[in-house]
Parts: C-alpha cells; structure tokens; sequence
C-alpha cells in the first residue's frame, strides 16, 4: 500500500506532481494539514501535537491521532511510524525540506531509515525531491527537476557510476566531507545511478 505524508514547512503547490489515488493512505502531521488542503487533499489521518495548526483549526472528519508536545518522535517520524503500522510499504513525503535546518536534516535522514527497511520513499516540496539509494541501482528520469545532486551518505560511498548525465561518473568514490556530485544535468531520457557500496541521497532541485 501507498502512503501519502503530509508535513510542515513551505511546500510549493504549483510544483508538486505527486498526488493520492483512490486506496493510498493519507496522513498528515500536523500543521502538514494546511499543505494537503493547499494540494486539495483531505487527509484521512491527522497527527502531532498540534501546537503549529492550533486546537482550533482541527477538522471534525478525520481520524485525530494525538500526542504530547515534550516526546521523542518528531510528528514526521511519528507519521512515518504510523503509516508503516497501517500497512504502507511505499512512501511519499510531502514538505519538511523548507524551513528549520534541523527539521529538514532529521527528515531528509527519515529516508535512509526507510531505504534500511525495504520501503520505497520520496519527498518533495516541489521545488527540491530527495530519494536514498544504498548498494543498489536506479533510473531516474528527466523531468522539471533541472538539477541532480549526490550527496555522500558514508564517509566514502564507493564504485559510483552515473550515466546519461552532462557530468558522468564511472566507478567513482564520494567523500562525505567534500562532495564533488553536485548540480549535475539529465541529457537524456533518463539518468542510470549504480552505487556499488554505501549511501547517497539523490537531490532533485528545480532552480
């Protein structure tokens, strides 16, 4: 089952490709609630504290998962979490990538976790798109996203060989601590990425 997650911070509407269809879970942490009406989304779930979208803005027809304020989990894990329980092995994450550092950098390490369990993931803010790929392969294809990133996971991810890109790579070594991978063009159709050992995030960005 799909899964969509709905979550804080600046979204970009006009941008965002990704949509719900009918059977895919919808969640949304909350002020991630304000994003999915933005998209025209009605969530089926909602959850956090509520401390950013306020006791008074909570809608009366979707299931309300509360939590306190002072707890271990932020309300992206928290979703995240939840989804899995309900049965979602495929995730898209909609916001967290725009706003508080912290936030951002907790969320986009969320996909690494979820790469770790076998659970395919995106997230978006329509302007940038991150995925995680570690001891694998993958196309991606040419789309509005004019740039492509690779940012080192490891201290040093190894064999790294990217294809259909103005910028290749054959066999190359990332380091963690000074990337060389970054703002790279798809030429083609589509970019083929092979990462022989270790992680990387693969950042889509608009401009």
């Amino acid at each position: 089952m799909k899964a969509f997650i709905y979550t804080g911070g600046k979204i970009h509407p006009a941008l965002v490709t990704e949509a719900p269809k009918e059977g895919d879970l919808v969640l949304a942490a909350d002020s991630g609630y304000t994003n999915a009406r933005a998209l025209g989304v009605m969530p089926q779930i909602l959850l956090g504290d509520f401390d950013s979208l306020g006791e008074e803005n909570l809608p009366d027809n979707v299931e309300l998962i509360r939590v306190p304020a002072e707890k271990d989990d932020t309300d992206t894990q928290l979703a995240v979490r939840t989804a899995l329980e309900r049965g979602a092995n495929e995730l898209v994450i909609i916001g967290g990538l725009e706003g508080r550092l912290d936030h951002t950098l907790s969320s986009v390490a969320i996909l690494e976790y979820l790469d770790k369990n076998h659970i395919h993931a995106l997230m978006t803010s329509g302007k940038n798109r991150v995925r995680f790929l570690r001891n694998n392969s993958t196309l991606i294809a040419r789309s509005a996203y004019r740039y492509l990133s690779l940012i080192a996971a490891d201290p040093i991810v190894k064999g790294v060989t990217l294809d259909g890109c103005k910028y290749p790579l054959k066999n190359a070594r990332l380091s963690r601590t000074f990337q060389y991978a970054v703002s790279n063009e798809i030429i083609g159709n589509c970019a083929f990425l092979d990462v022989r050992r270790g992680g990387v995030w693969i950042i889509e960005s608009i401009d």
